[in-house]
């Protein structure tokens, strides 16, 4: 079998699917590796680097014409969704609850499509599986160095001969791997952290890495499945908006990391909030994408400075930004999962498996994953035949 790591062509993405490091893991579970020349390089991996580890330098051209299992960190471009053949199979984090559409592409083309957003993150043997929780552990600590670096005063308290500096005000909205990484850097850096979630179960966790947890009197628990938050109600939301408000005017920086999988992420941080902090003030939405933020204006890949002096940027990719170690990491991810996946040399889909039935998306000319079918029209949804228009 052969498994083969294509480049990334994505705006912005450094990162690269499986490192040198990991070749040889691979190559001892009896499968052969093909690295596309020039996949490592913004993760400043070398060709050679890969070569010496056991794995073949190819053309995307031939990769793609002989490959048997294709890796990729995120979404395939459309050159490769273009040329992949019936029995291929493709493996990255493909967000199928948010584009559903490619899903029934892949189908309709007879690809394996295995992605690792959909894996069961409360099973404690695929802890090592679990790329977007190492993903969002590098995203969170590069979201405090950006907050620290865009804030025009110091992180933490400065006594000098000039005088003293006050510590900054960091608020995290969100409380998952990436918030509580977040705090934990932010608090290293020497501000005074505060942080709040809908998941009161979380205020442990915040108050041991050195942060207050803000509870608010207007919103009860909203723990969803999974360890993620459910998706409040209207009412809900409203009152939590307005107790937030008074609490984000008080802080310096602030960091959002709110998302519900599949859909639009929950406006944390409304105009009238941005419009009540002080000039000078720094907000780093990590829920910045395709379908919107947690802070009114912000914008995926921009920064946005507004009239009363409140840089609003939109971060939604920063683990690309740390191209080494999450890398390195996503390796790991994609290599146990890939091999608890092999049998014999060869990709063996179960969907009876509990990890399998949560990652394999399409298999067989179908759309499997019943999450993922559940979006798309009834003619797509099981069909070969219903490629997305």
């Amino acid at each position: 079998m052969k498994v083969a790591v294509v480049k990334e062509i994505a705006p912005g993405e450094r990162r690269v699917a499986l490192v040198p490091e990991m070749v040889g893991r691979l190559r001892s579970a009896g499968l052969d590796v093909l690295v596309e020349s020039g996949a490592g390089d913004g993760a400043w991996l070398a060709d050679g680097a890969y070569a010496d580890a056991g794995a073949s330098i190819v053309s995307r051209d031939e990769l793609l014409s002989t490959a048997d299992l294709i890796m990729t960190v995120g979404r395939p471009d459309e050159q490769i969704i273009g040329r992949l053949r019936p029995g291929q199979a493709i493996l990255g984090m493909l967000n199928p609850l948010a584009d559903p559409g490619l899903a029934a592409t892949l189908a309709a083309s007879g690809v394996t499509a295995i992605s690792l957003d959909g894996l069961p993150r409360t099973l404690s043997r695929a802890q090592g599986m679990d790329a977007l929780t190492s993903q969002a552990n590098v995203a969170g600590y590069k979201a405090a160095l950006v907050g620290a670096t865009t804030f025009g005063r110091f992180f933490p308290m400065l006594i000098t001969a000039a005088g003293t500096a006050r510590p900054a005000k960091v608020l995290i909205l969100g409380t998952g791997v990436a918030g509580l990484q977040a705090i934990a850097t932010a608090h290293r850096l020497g501000a005074v952290v505060s942080a709040y979630d809908v998941r009161p179960q979380t205020k442990t966790e915040v108050e041991s890495l050195g942060a207050t947890f803000i509870e608010l009197t207007s919103v009860g628990p909203a723990a969803g499945e999974g360890g993620y938050a459910r998706a409040l109600t209207e009412e809900e939301r409203q009152a939590q908006q307005a107790e937030l408000t008074a609490h984000i005017a008080r802080h310096d920086v602030i960091i959002t990391t709110a998302q519900v999988p599949g859909r639009k992420p929950p406006l944390l941080i409304t105009d009238d909030a941005i419009k009540a902090m002080a000039a000078g003030s720094v907000v780093v939405d990590m829920a910045a994408g395709p379908l919107g933020g947690n802070a009114a204006g912000s914008a995926a890949d921009q920064t946005v400075v507004t009239e009363n002096g409140v840089t609003l940027i939109g971060a939604g990719n920063l683990a690309a930004t740390v191209p080494g170690a999450a890398s390195a990491a996503f390796a790991r991810n994609v290599s146990a999962l890939l091999l608890h996946m092999v049998a014999d040399g060869a990709l063996a889909i179960d969907p009876a498996d509990d990890i399998q039935a949560g990652v394999v998306i399409t298999h067989g000319g179908e759309v499997i994953h019943p999450a993922t079918a559940a979006l798309l029209p009834d003619d797509q949804s099981r069909s070969a035949g219903g490629a997305a228009q």
